[in-house]
This record gives C-alpha cells, structure tokens and sequence, in this order.
C-alpha cells in the first residue's frame, strides 16, 4: 500500500460524488427518499465529507473541525454547491493528512478505536476509503431509481 495511491482512490471516487450529486437535473431530488432507501444523496454526501473531515482533519491533522454527525443524515437545506464545495474540502483534508503522514504512520495504532479494539491506522484508512465507495454506490442507485 502506498500512500500515493491511497490519494489517487480517494481522489477518484470523492470526485464521482462530485459527478453524482451534479448529476441530478433537479436539485430537490438530492432530498428526496425513494423506496427503501433510507438516506438521502444530500445526507450521504454530507455523511461522506464529515466522515472524512473528522477522521482525517481532525483526529489525524489535528484540526478544529467539529463533526455533527446527526445533522450529516438528519440535516436539510444545503444547497448543490454547498454539497459539491464539503466534498471538494474533504478530498483536501485527506490529500493533505496522506501526505503528510510517513509510511511508519500507517503501521502506527489509530488513535480512536472506532471498531471497539485496536487498528493500525492505514487498516482504518482502508475502512474509511471503502466507506466512501459504499455511500457512492447508494448515491449512484438512488439516481438510477429517478432515471435521471
């Protein structure tokens, strides 16, 4: 595992949320719960850039970012470009924190216990990157649902 890499699949697949999120013609629909989807593409993408603010900012980089994770999948009113503008701050943050951490880093524990035990913090940096491309896939779906 490389830490160049790491920025490359991170980077690739925050900017296909990118490209999900603009997809929508109407921006009401980023809203909009179909189905037996639980969460909207809004609240996924805001999921997605807290997710990642808060692990990588914040408990990595050290900096003030302040996660509100409730309002991630319960908050409302933001608007396209402010979804767009969250993602494109989150790949900062981990294109940064990656770089900056040495290849000792990624074998060093994590310093929370997300999991309820100890992890190295390239496992955990593993977990976070798949997680965006789960969340991605839902994203992808709820708008294949709409056919837009």
């Amino acid at each position: 595992m490389t830490r160049e890499s790491l920025i490359k699949l991170f980077e690739r697949d925050l900017d296909r949320v990118k490209q999900e999120i603009s997809a929508y013609k109407n921006e009401d629909d980023l809203w909009r719960l179909e189905g037996d989807i639980l969460n909207t593409p809004a609240n996924l993408c805001m999921h997605i850039a807290g997710n990642l603010q808060h692990f990588f900012g914040a408990v990595l980089s050290g900096s003030d970012y302040k996660r509100d994770r409730d309002f991630e999948f319960n908050g409302t009113g933001l608007t396209r470009q402010e979804l767009l503008d969250d993602i494109e701050t989150a790949k900062k943050v981990v294109s940064y924190t990656l770089n900056a951490l040495s290849d000792d880093d990624l074998e060093k524990e994590f310093p929370l216990q997300p999991f309820g035990h100890p992890m190295t913090t390239g496992f955990f940096i593993i977990h976070l990157y798949s997680h965006v491309s789960w969340h991605l896939g839902h994203i992808n779906y709820h708008r294949r649902i709409l056919k837009l």
